[in-house]
Order: C-alpha cells, then sequence, then structure tokens
C-alpha cells in the first residue's frame, strides 16, 4: 500500500495553498479542479478514439479536424492539473481514479460513420462545456485565477462544439441532434438526417 503523501493531511487538505486563500478553500478548488481534469482526459481520450474509428465520406476532414482538438485539450488537462499542484494538492491522473470518480459512461460509439460520431460528440461536449461553467459559477468569489482559466478553456471547448455542431446543423438552423438525451440517440438521429441529405 502506497504511503500517504507528506505534502497533505489524512483528510484531503493541503499544509500549504496560494497565498491569499486558506487551505480549505484550496482544497475546495482542487476538488472542483479534479474534477474538470476528469473531464478533460476523459475529453481528449474520446476525441482520439473518435479520430481513430471514423469512417465514411467526410473521413479526412473529421479525422484531421480532432487532431488539434486532441492536442488542445490534453494541453488543458496539464494546465488543470499543475493549477491543482500550485493549490498544495496532488492532482490524480490514473485511469482507475478517473473512472471511479467520473460521473458519465464511456463513450459507447465505435467504428461509424463520421457524422453519426459527430452527433454523438455533440452531446460529449455540451455534457462538458455544461459542467465547466458550473465551475466557473462556483469558482467566482472563491479565485478568480482558477476562473479566469477555466473561463479560456471554456471558450476554446465552445468553439470546437461549434466544429462539431457545423456538420449537425440545417440549413434552417437546427440541430440534427435536437432531443436526443443519450449518445446512440444523436448517433441515429445525425446518421438518418445524413442519409436524406444524400437521397435529396
Amino acid at each position: 500500500m502506497a504511503k500517504e503523501s507528506k505534502k497533505m493531511k489524512s483528510e484531503g487538505t493541503p499544509l500549504y495553498t496560494i497565498p491569499g486563500l486558506t487551505v480549505e478553500q484550496g482544497a475546495e478548488i482542487a476538488a472542483l479542479l479534479q474534477d474538470r481534469l476528469n473531464a478533460l482526459t476523459d475529453l481528449h481520450l474520446t476525441l482520439k478514439h473518435v479520430h481513430w474509428n471514423v469512417v465514411g465520406p467526410h473521413f479526412v476532414a473529421v479525422h484531421e479536424m480532432l487532431d488539434p482538438q486532441v492536442d488542445a485539450v490534453r494541453e488543458m488537462a496539464d494546465t488543470t492539473a499543475e493549477r491543482i499542484a500550485t493549490l498544495g494538492l496532488s492532482p490524480v491522473g490514473t485511469p482507475g481514479a478517473l473512472v471511479a470518480d467520473r460521473g458519465w459512461d464511456d463513450y459507447s460509439i465505435g467504428r461509424a460513420g463520421a457524422i453519426e460520431h459527430l452527433g454523438a460528440l455533440d452531446l460529449v461536449y455540451s455534457g462538458v462545456i455544461e459542467d465547466h461553467r458550473k465551475a466557473i459559477e462556483a469558482t467566482d468569489d472563491l479565485d478568480l485565477v482558477t476562473q479566469d482559466m477555466l473561463i479560456a478553456q471554456a471558450g476554446q471547448l465552445e468553439q470546437f462544439h461549434w466544429f462539431v455542431r457545423a456538420h449537425l446543423e440545417t440549413t434552417g438552423g437546427q440541430l440534427t441532434t435536437a432531443g436526443a438525451s443519450t449518445e446512440v440517440e444523436a448517433k441515429q438521429q445525425a446518421g438518418r438526417a445524413g442519409v436524406k441529405r444524400k437521397s435529396a
């Protein structure tokens, strides 16, 4: 069994944190950021999974669109982990801890068409962005430096989400994934809409 870190007390409060914050505030912010670290780590792995499994007529465009997103999200995860360390706690980046702590299931789509994967990614990005916005709100009175980091990340995530949604939007401005509550539903709706476009 691993020894407890000498930097942390057993209850998870750091022995030091950023000047101007209490150790309790540092612990609260770090816990919030650990959730964001889990989400960003999961997102960059999911994006890479889609990159490997996308097929069909839009393969090259989507395959090449995703790699810069993977790199940017991985950088966000690194920045978030370093912020946790700066707050005086230890960021946890192991797969087992991520799976144990996350509140969502693994991405459920394997090999599929580009539009189908983008339909599922629409829901993935929506969830990550919604939770990032909650974290931004939670840091409003706690730590504006952390909030600034989260705001910058959310802006970039929202742009990537737009890239995904641009493939799913009709000429009338509606999303083909509207109303879908699961990745499978979003995949199916996007796929059906893609077939209709081809036959039109």
